[in-house]
């Protein structure tokens, strides 16, 4: 059997298929027949080469070789016909390929209509819980003024939550305090900034613990 490569690069020209809007056993039989491609048929190269890695495959697409033969010798159709041959093929969106222009134009009020769905859904605030740890200078800092200076740092994003004195030594105790954080609105980096400024009652601090997640966080 031969095929008619003029016939098909015709065809292909505006499809991306031999059948329809998905690889089908119509591909398979075409591609079979062809032993090469050349730089004569742009498209039929193209899709021959996108039918190749279907290979694998072939044997589980669905449809039938019917509108490939009409590629095949003296069968061979005019894009046109075959394209008749297609009115019973259902693209993506439920329209017949032969109202190409009426197919588009639901496609794009569907995506449209996605795109708006997508935009209108709330937006999930990502937050993070972190436990800070705050030294003094020494085992003579009022640790009370030096919660109530970290407390004092208020910012859109920022919430404050419970703190505890941990000893780590010679009678110095530090600040373990928890907050949550909305990810986009407050920088750790800048919030330690913050507190390194309160330089009378603050050594430095640290980030002992940080969790990321999507829920709302415990209540502090």
């Amino acid at each position: 059997m031969s095929l008619n490569l003029d016939s098909l690069e015709q065809h292909l020209a505006t499809r991306s298929y031999v059948e329809g809007y998905t690889p089908s056993q119509a591909d398979v039989h075409v591609y079979k027949l062809i032993t090469a491609t050349d730089a004569a048929h742009p498209h039929t190269t193209r899709w021959y080469n996108h039918i190749k890695s279907y290979t694998a495959e072939f044997d589980s697409l669905p449809g039938s070789s019917t509108a490939g033969q009409a590629f095949v010798g003296s069968a061979a159709a005019p894009a046109a016909e075959v394209a008749a041959e297609d009115d019973d093929e259902i693209d993506l969106f439920g329209e017949d390929e032969e109202d190409d222009a009426e197919a588009e134009r639901i496609k794009a009020e569907r995506v449209a209509a996605y795109n708006a769905k997508k935009a209108n859904k709330p937006k999930t605030i990502a937050k993070s819980v972190v436990t800070l740890e705050v030294k003094p200078w020494d085992d003579e800092t009022d640790m009370k003024a030096l919660e109530d200076a970290v407390r004092s740092i208020q910012q859109e994003g920022l919430v404050w939550g419970a703190s505890k004195l941990v000893a780590i030594g010679f009678g110095i105790k530090k600040l373990q305090i928890t907050l949550v954080v909305e990810d986009e609105l407050v920088s750790l980096d800048e919030l330690q900034e913050k507190i390194a400024e309160f330089e009378d009652f603050v050594q430095s601090s640290d980030v002992a613990a940080m969790q990321n997640n999507s829920t709302p966080p415990p209540e502090l």
